[in-house]
């Protein structure tokens, strides 16, 4: 894995990177909901020179049913090239695909053939729960010291849950990171700011109170992850917690700013109980402590009792249940998907203590099912889940499967799987979904994360402004 010259896909800061080559590729997880048939990673043409454009063009299929697949990530990335911790002649050359159910990884390796992906490795969840005591694996996310993992719990489905180290090169699974943990239990994702020696980690629920969806007592006690946690990136040592409040149920994907001289980032909240709006909350660096503050609120729209999956009937309304965010490389534009009403939202964070929503679009959507441009008249479900950005910011991707209990939850009817692209306004702001990009996913396949060659804006850090 170690070359002669850094890998040309690594930058050493977010403004040399967004003049890196457009992507050719998408590396896609689709998992299989009824266990059915092994999961698979999909890679999907994005050349629009290309007759393939908007296709399935190869696949690898895992080893296994049982795992679905979740927020993969790549060995190895720009925060290669921080001074802390460097190892420049390393390769971004394996994808390492956890499974959220099953907690196996899978090690892909892609440089040779990128249409073909190759199975190099195959880490059983035995081995992991002996070396970490962890079990459910979320995020992946390459760092200067190895590859971070997140996981829900431990092997009987309890927690605590956190994040455990692995090399990058041999692929070894070396321990759980954190040393001290203070008062932390729930775990989800988790990111950093390099430049200012901090980790942040989220809170879901521990496997046992999320891995048969939602459980509305569970959901109404406000038992599920309310806090964001401040670590020590170093040390390994919790720092302090930032509390939403118990009413605002589930804090869960993390968006720091790629700039690393900037001490702030935002994180969505799914749903808030007082009246099932949705959320994005600011953290930031406030003198020698860290505060929290909510930026933005997306509320729920009212619907017919009829409509509604039997989880919702009784409020009479659709939650905005915002699953994923991300921010562009020059941390202007922060997107957020609306995976209960449909909603794709862009607000320019400029300021990143005043959002303003610069654009929105609709598709799907627990009661809207709105189309697609280029399929005027049949109605979708699902909604704008995973979302990638390119990075130079002008292109997003995302897909419309969220988690197979929750897609059972609130899509009772069944996913049926596609993915979407997006051409952006980097000047003005503003977006449209191209009419030339509408991937029905095969049947039996929901799609969910995305990555895309070379990098994209959730898949690197960086050490240099």
């Amino acid at each position: 894995m170690a070359t002669w010259q850094p890998d040309p896909s690594f930058y050493p800061s977010p403004r040399m990177a967004m003049k890196a080559p457009p992507e050719k590729l998408a590396y896609v997880a689709a998992f299989d909901p009824d266990g059915r048939q092994p999961d698979a990673i999909a890679v999907v043409d994005l050349d629009p020179g290309s007759a393939a454009y908007g296709q399935i063009v190869g696949q690898v299929s895992m080893p296994y049913v049982g795992d679905e697949l979740h927020h993969f990530g790549w060995n190895a990335c720009s925060s290669c090239l921080c001074p802390n911790a460097p190892h420049p002649h390393s390769e971004r050359r394996y994808l390492v695909v956890p499974g959220l159910r099953s907690s196996r990884l899978h090690i892909l390796d892609v440089r040779d053939d990128p249409r073909n992906p190759r199975l190099v490795k195959v880490i059983e969840p035995a081995e992991i729960a002996e070396k970490t005591g962890y079990s459910r694996l979320h995020t992946i996310h390459c760092g200067p010291e190895g590859i971070y993992v997140s996981a829900l719990g431990n092997p009987q489905g309890d927690g605590p849950g956190g994040i455990f180290l692995m090399d990058h090169r041999s692929f070894e699974v070396l321990g759980r990171w954190e040393v001290e943990r203070g008062p932390q239990e729930l775990a989800y994702d988790f990111w950093w700011h390099l430049g200012h020696d901090v980790m942040l980690t989220s809170e879901w629920g521990t496997p046992n109170m999320i891995e048969n969806g939602i459980v509305p007592e569970l959901l109404l006690g406000a038992r599920y992850g309310h806090c964001i946690h401040v670590w020590d990136l170093h040390k390994r040592k919790h720092l302090q917690t930032l509390d939403l409040g118990k009413e605002h149920q589930m804090a869960l994907e993390l968006r720091p700013a790629h700039d690393p001289t900037k001490a702030y980032g935002f994180v969505g909240c799914v749903v808030s109980l007082a009246d099932l709006s949705a959320s994005i909350w600011l953290w930031y660096r406030d003198g020698e402590r860290w505060a929290i503050r909510k930026v933005i609120e997306i509320p729920a729209e009212p619907a017919a009792e009829d409509d509604l999956p039997p989880l919702l009937k009784g409020f009479k309304a659709v939650p905005p249940l915002v699953s994923d965010i991300d921010l562009s490389l020059d941390d202007r534009f922060l997107y957020v998907s609306c995976w209960g009403t449909g909603d794709f939202h862009q607000y320019d964070v400029s300021d990143p203590f005043k959002p303003k929503l610069a654009a929105r679009l609709r598709i799907g959507g627990i009661v809207a099912r709105a189309a697609h441009p280029t399929r005027s008249a049949e109605a979708l479900n699902g909604g704008p889940q995973m979302v990638e950005v390119s990075r130079d910011g002008k292109r997003v991707y995302f897909t419309n499967s969220l988690y197979g209990a929750w897609d059972k939850q609130f899509y009772p009817d069944g996913v049926r799987g596609w993915m979407v692209k997006i051409d952006v306004d980097t000047e003005q702001g503003g977006m449209a979904l191209d009419p030339g990009f509408f991937l029905e996913w095969p049947a039996g396949h929901r799609p969910h994360q995305v990555r895309l060659e070379g990098g994209d804006c959730s898949s690197d850090s960086y050490c240099y402004p």
